[in-house]
């Protein structure tokens, strides 16, 4: 059953990306251009209400939908691991034009270009756990 529920809130997340054109590869070269404020706009939105929501799961002790308790880790401790990795994201996200969410919106919506990304997203992702151990965490 739950896997029915994520389906559809992730084929639901995939309608709002593409018609927000969250998913565009136009409007991610605006944003990497400075020449637009629309993706700014949404990831701030997104990252406002992500802050506001995490202190709320953490002050009333709130449980998810299936009545699970919500664990927070703590913060991390190193800044110099998320700048590096939010460089080499974001490098990937500029120079393939979408980052994970939207490789499948595009593929869903058929454009079919996407799925060199995607194979390129996975081959990253296996190369990573095959490097997980020897990188600093």
């Amino acid at each position: 059953m739950r896997q029915i529920i994520f389906l559809f809130i992730g084929i639901l997340f995939g309608i709002v990306m593409f018609k927000s054109e969250a998913a565009s590869w136009f409007r991610i070269y605006e944003m990497f251009q400075f020449n637009s404020f629309h993706m700014y706009g949404i990831i701030g939105s997104a990252l406002a209400i992500g802050v506001v929501m995490t202190q709320l799961i953490k002050r009333y002790k709130i449980k998810s939908a299936f009545g699970e308790t919500i664990v927070i880790p703590d913060k991390a401790k190193s800044f110099y691991r998320y700048s590096l990795g939010g460089t080499i994201f974001g490098l990937g996200w500029g120079l393939s034009g979408a980052c994970p969410g939207p490789i499948f919106t595009l593929l869903g919506a058929g454009f079919l270009p996407i799925i060199v990304v995607l194979v390129f997203a996975v081959i990253g992702t296996w190369v990573y756990g095959m490097l997980m151990n020897k990188l600093p965490h």
